[in-house]
This record gives C-alpha cells, structure tokens and sequence, in this order.
C-alpha cells in the first residue's frame, strides 16, 4: 500500500466521520463492544444490515477515490451502470467463488465483503452509489454462503483469519485485479484487515465497520471478562 500524504489522510478520515455514526467513533476497543451489541440487537428494517451501517460503508467509495488522489471515476462514454446485479463465478485454487458485480467492468474495483450469519443482500443499498460513481462493485458470498463452494469435496471446513483472508487475495488474482478498496463488516471486516496487513501492496484503501478486527491466536486459552463472556451467550448456541 503506498504511502498517503497526511493531508489526504485527514481529508479521508473527516469524509468517512462525516457520514460515520456517533457509535462507530472512538477507540477500536469501544468501536467493536458497540458494533458486537449492535450485531446481537435486531437490525432497524429486518435481519438485514442497519441504516447506520449502510451509511459507513458508502464512505468506501470516498475513501477509495481519495486515496487514488482524486474524484470518483467518472463513467465514460460507453460505460454503462448496471441496473441489477450480474451474478458470476470464478474459481480460485481452494474454492468457486460465487459473487456479485455492480458498475462499469472498467473502473477501480471495490470488493464488500459481509459478516455472519449474512450475505451479499447485506449491500443492496451500497453497491448504487459506488457503481453511478464509476466503480466496478464486486460482492462476493464468503466460504460456507451462498453458491460458493469448496472445489475439493473432501477438503476440511475451516475459516481461519489468515484463510479468510487468502480468499480474498485468490478472488483478486482469479479476476486480474493487482489492486482492490476493501470495506467489510463483522467477518468480512476480519478478512479485509487481515488481507491490509499480510498483503498491503493490494489494498489501495479500506473501510473497517467496527474498527481494528484480528483475533489474538497467542493468548486464547486466557478466560475473558465475565461481561464478554455474557454477550457471547449466543455462540455457546450456535456450537451445541
């Protein structure tokens, strides 16, 4: 990832703060224990992504066009802005990716990444904004959603942070793409941070909804807070 000028960096910030909520703001720690509350509510308008959420994530595309050093892409003559989403598939060494492409093949590519227990719906109030602006709007279904399948039957069922992430590298590389904006949320967060730091010659910019997401693999055996551990109740469900 090449290096920002400070003043583009500040200009960025203050973009994506403008339309960030008021939750979203603060330390990473006090970031993720809100946004983990907020995941556990009930989403405004459904089982779906929140509005607030939308919001941020559409800071992606100013984020990006900043850290291009300039405004959105603008559409060219012949570029048109999808009205619907094509759904396509592409195989990588590990998995065929099933994915959503939004706007002219032509301009930067952003890839959303969503959480669990979502998927590719979570951005249908995204992926307009980013597409009219110029953007080629990539969404894909994570490992274990959707159509995306593992090519090996036989493969194990894991999704380690670094494997995760070896996905979203594998899905650049199956589409060509030497350079991709990253914006994700939950367990599509954790992939777009893990992929910022092992490859960040690939990440040209990033949106991060609930702050800094790497899993500390060092000291997990170490009991968590009595209060963290109560808000986790809903896992001890999910694996029994």
């Amino acid at each position: 990832m090449r290096a920002i000028p400070s003043s583009i960096c500040k200009r960025s910030v203050s973009k994506v703060m403008s339309v960030a909520p008021a939750w979203s703001r603060g330390s990473c720690f006090e970031r993720g224990r809100v946004c983990h509350d907020r995941l556990t509510a009930r989403h405004r308008g459904g089982f779906g992504m929140s509005q607030s959420r939308r919001d941020f994530l559409k800071s992606a595309g100013v984020v990006g066009a900043v850290a291009m050093g300039g405004p959105p892409l603008e559409l060219g003559a012949g570029a048109r802005v999808q009205g619907s989403a094509t759904s396509r598939r592409v195989q990588t060494p590990v998995l065929e990716i099933g994915y959503e492409e939004h706007g002219p093949s032509a301009g930067f590519p952003i890839l959303l990444l969503h959480g669990f227990p979502y998927d590719v719906r979570s951005f249908d109030g995204v992926v307009a904004p980013l597409a009219e602006a110029g953007h080629r709007v990539l969404v894909p279904y994570l490992r274990g959603y959707g159509p995306t399948r593992f090519r090996d039957p036989d493969a194990p069922r894991m999704a380690e942070q670094a494997a995760i992430a070896q996905d979203v590298v594998d899905f650049a590389d199956a589409l060509g793409l030497d350079q991709v904006a990253l914006a994700g949320f939950d367990w599509g967060n954790r992939a777009a941070c893990i992929t910022a730091i092992l490859h960040p010659e690939r990440v040209r910019a990033q949106v991060a909804c609930g702050g800094y997401s790497v899993q500390d693999t060092v000291t997990p055996g170490r009991p968590g807070p009595a209060v963290a551990e109560a808000r986790l109740w809903y896992q001890w469900y999910f694996n029994t």
